[in-house]
């Protein structure tokens, strides 16, 4: 509603999962797209690291509840230009999307205050992905698996078979040194693939 009030602006689509998100913005090539982090099947931030390899002038904007200096980095390294929390959507969400438009960056004071503190700690870009280990693909995987899907359904829903997501998911947990599905999932909880 908030955009479709502006008049040089129009809402070309809406999807309701991470995987819908990137083939819709494959499709239609949006100038600006605004993506939920905790989205089902594919999260934000995988998504918007698809959306910047196939369409690198589209500006992705973030949504989410969660404010994390680890995630605020995640975000703006997976090629996001502006991140804004859930409660301050309706003060922010026009002038984010007019700044997004003219390919400049957007952050609400909060996200500033995170963002400047690590700056002057000497760390601007030297966190690290805590997922920077893992393909695109297993890290697909992993958010499928972890909320619940087969290794069947995660497959039909990657255009790939039972046994390549097999091989991944063996892959990813010989690369996280991990032992159990219950660590996978907290691996996956605590670095924001899937949410609680």
């Amino acid at each position: 509603m908030l955009i479709e009030r502006e008049e040089e602006w129009g809402v070309c689509g809406e999807a309701d999962n991470g995987r819908a998100a990137v083939e819709l913005a494959e499709e239609l090539k949006p100038d600006v797209v605004v993506l939920d982090l905790a989205m089902p099947e594919l999260n934000g931030l995988e998504a918007t690291r698809q959306i910047k390899r196939a369409l690198p002038k589209t500006e992705v904007l973030i949504f989410t509840g969660e404010q994390s200096e680890q995630l605020i980095h995640d975000i703006f390294s997976a090629g996001a230009r502006s991140y804004i929390l859930k409660t301050e959507i309706s003060h922010h969400l026009i002038s984010a999307i007019r700044a997004l438009s003219q390919h400049k960056h957007y952050f609400t004071a909060r996200i500033s205050e995170v963002v400047f503190a690590r700056y002057f700690a000497g760390e601007s870009g030297a966190g690290k992905d805590k997922t920077e280990g893992l393909t695109p693909r297993e890290r697909e995987i992993v958010q499928l698996i972890c909320e619940g899907k087969s290794n069947k359904a995660a497959g039909a829903a990657l255009g790939i078979s039972i046994k390549t997501v097999e091989s991944h998911r063996s892959a990813t947990m010989k690369k996280l040194r991990l032992e159990s599905f219950a660590d996978l999932v907290r691996y996956a909880i605590r670095n924001k693939i899937v949410t609680a």
